[in-house]
């Protein structure tokens, strides 16, 4: 995403993910440069997928896409599961920013897969 110059630099780094894909990213995210590796863990084509973190700043960061058919077009669901590093101290900023900040983040990358979803063919990677 652009604000936040997020690029993938590792990994499969175009086209789209399958199982055992693994991708790094790149990303500014709280005002500090960070790489985050994840791989697609689960795949269940085209209903769901589910991308794990490898590395990166989360303890745990578990992220779960769902697709169904709804109205003529697709719903997509997002179910993201993390475990903050620090103990009480990660807990603490969960409760404090965090949270509100990682469902910000996933709202506006939905965003931008709608727009992509639904460009016309050839714009879409």
């Amino acid at each position: 995403m652009e604000n936040r110059k997020e690029q993938a630099v590792a990994g499969k780094t175009s086209g789209l993910l399958a199982l055992h894909d693994c991708v790094t990213w790149r990303a500014k995210h709280l005002g500090i440069w960070q790489h985050l590796t994840s791989c697609i863990t689960q795949y269940e084509s085209p209903h769901y997928f589910r991308d794990s973190m490898q590395q990166g700043a989360f303890h745990r960061f578990d992220h779960d896409h769902f697709f169904e058919a709804h109205k003529g077009g697709t719903r997509m669901r997002d179910v993201f599961d993390y475990t903050t590093p620090f103990g009480m101290v990660g807990r603490f900023a969960d409760g404090l920013f965090l949270e509100q900040y990682m469902r910000r983040l996933l709202m506006q990358r939905n965003q931008v897969l709608k727009h992509l979803a639904e460009a016309p063919e050839g714009v879409r990677w």
